[in-house]
This record gives structure tokens, C-alpha cells and sequence, in this order.
């Protein structure tokens, strides 16, 4: 139970509120022509994933905690990937879930410490998965009514992915308009 409120805890905390410019999610376009439904687990209606993924011909199902959908407690959503930009500090729940689910996966999250748990190295160890990186950082942003006031975060971001990318690493660039 003790654990289940920890998770509960860090789903709620509005601090960890940070969203994605369309200029994060166009480099992964070319990988996902393949999967036609899309759950953005950790999304809104607003999301730029969910607008962006529907606007290039994807069917998208999204859930949120703020509408009663905790990624940890609700079923899967029919879909053939998984694509989100979940809360950095569940890192290693996170995943397990998505390993346990066995679904295709592009989950965009912080490259810091993202091995340094003998927990997490163990899931990465025994799971397949890829990585894309980026040539700059991602500048989140903290509201949707206004995405030109965006953080300029201390680290990179980084899709982890299961099952999607043709090699272990890709090197994107993120196109700033």
C-alpha cells in the first residue's frame, strides 16, 4: 500500500506539470508510420501529441490522472504504441509498467540517471529497447495558453522506446522555427 501512495503522491503534484513543443514530437513522425493507434497515456485533449499524431493521420486515446485515468491503475488502451512525455520522476515504475505491457513505446524523459538504479539497469538489461537523441535540448513549456514561455532545462531529453526505432541509437535534430 505504501507504495501505491507514493506513486499516487507523484502523479498529483502539479510541480511536475511540464509540457511538449511540437518541435519535440515532428522527429519521431518517419518511426511511427507503421502504427495507426496511438495511447498518449499521460495526455489531455490539449496535448500537443494528441494534436499533432491526429493531424498526421494517427488514431490517438489519451488518459490523464487529472481526469480520473492513472497510467498505473487503468487498463491499456487498444493501441499499437505507446507515446508520452510522462512525469521524469516515476522513471522506473514507468517503465516497468511499459515492459510489463509489451507494447511498443516512445516515452520522451530526462537522459539523467536514467541507468543509475541497479533496478532500472536490471529492466534495461533484460528488455529491448532504443534510444533517440537529440542535437539540442527540449524546452518544455508550463502552460498550453502560452508555449512561447518555455524552460531552458539543465539536462536532455531523450525518447526511450521499445520496438520501434531500427537501431539502438538514432540521432535526430530538433527543428526550432
Amino acid at each position: 500500500m505504501r507504495g501505491f501512495l507514493r506513486v499516487k503522491e507523484l502523479l498529483t503534484s502539479k510541480s511536475q506539470e511540464y509540457y511538449t513543443p511540437v518541435e519535440a514530437i515532428l522527429p519521431i513522425l518517419p518511426y511511427i508510420k507503421n502504427f495507426k493507434k496511438v495511447w498518449c497515456p499521460f495526455d489531455t485533449a490539449k496535448s500537443n501529441y494528441v494534436k499533432v499524431l491526429r493531424e498526421y493521420g494517427h488514431e490517438v486515446v489519451y488518459s490523464h490522472i487529472e481526469e480520473g485515468e492513472n497510467f498505473f491503475l487503468t487498463e491499456p488502451k487498444d493501441c499499437d504504441i505507446i507515446i508520452s512525455n510522462p512525469p521524469f520522476k516515476q522513471k522506473t515504475e514507468i517503465f516497468e509498467k511499459l515492459f510489463q505491457l509489451g507494447k511498443p513505446f516512445m516515452i520522451l524523459i530526462s537522459n539523467l540517471s536514467i541507468l543509475d538504479t541497479t533496478k532500472r539497469w536490471e529492466l534495461f538489461s533484460k528488455n529491448p529497447f532504443e534510444i533517440m537523441v537529440f542535437d539540442k535540448r527540449v524546452r518544455y513549456f508550463p502552460d498550453y495558453g502560452n508555449q512561447e514561455e518555455y524552460t531552458n532545462p539543465p539536462f536532455n531529453s531523450w525518447y526511450v522506446c521499445s520496438k520501434v526505432l531500427p537501431e539502438k541509437i538514432i540521432f535526430e535534430r530538433l527543428d526550432r522555427q
